[in-house]
């Protein structure tokens, strides 16, 4: 059985090349939003022609970033949300969110020190872990049965 699973949120750090490593062996296909910032900032720009205000900038890049965000998380049997330390993920919200909403298995990710601020969404969640390593260890259990170590 191939598990298909989506790393969604933060993008400034390394947290999703940590899961995967920790995953390695297991029969998992990882898939994620597009982390190259200006890319994903400038795709709908770029694809559909240039905007003189900044909202409709945003506006055509968030557009086609869903499609891709949409249909990923469709296909994912399982959707990793990771909110960051430092910038606020609204993206991250909307796909815990959609995730729930489609009734996804869902782990949120994210330091303590969020807890009370994301109680809403962590009461979504099958999990919430505060480390990529205690990610790649739930996933690890779901394919395998067995626990860490």
């Amino acid at each position: 059985m191939t598990l298909q699973v989506y790393l969604s949120g933060e993008i400034h750090t390394d947290w999703r090349e940590t899961v995967m490593a920790g995953c390695e062996g297991l029969d998992i296909q990882f898939s994620a939003p597009v982390t190259d910032h200006p890319a994903s900032d400038d795709c709908g720009v770029a694809i559909l022609g240039p905007e003189e205000k900044k909202f409709w900038h945003d506006r055509k890049g968030a557009g086609v970033n869903a499609i891709r965000t949409r249909h990923l998380l469709e296909q994912a049997d399982v959707v990793v949300v990771r909110f960051g330390e430092k910038y606020k993920q609204w993206n991250a919200a909307f796909d815990a969110g959609y995730a729930s909403a489609l009734g996804k298995p869902l782990v949120i990710l994210h330091p303590e020190e969020h807890g009370h601020a994301l109680k809403e969404v962590d009461e979504a969640a099958n999990a919430v872990a505060e480390t990529p390593e205690q990610v790649a260890q739930i996933l690890r259990y779901v394919l395998t049965g067995r626990l860490p170590g």
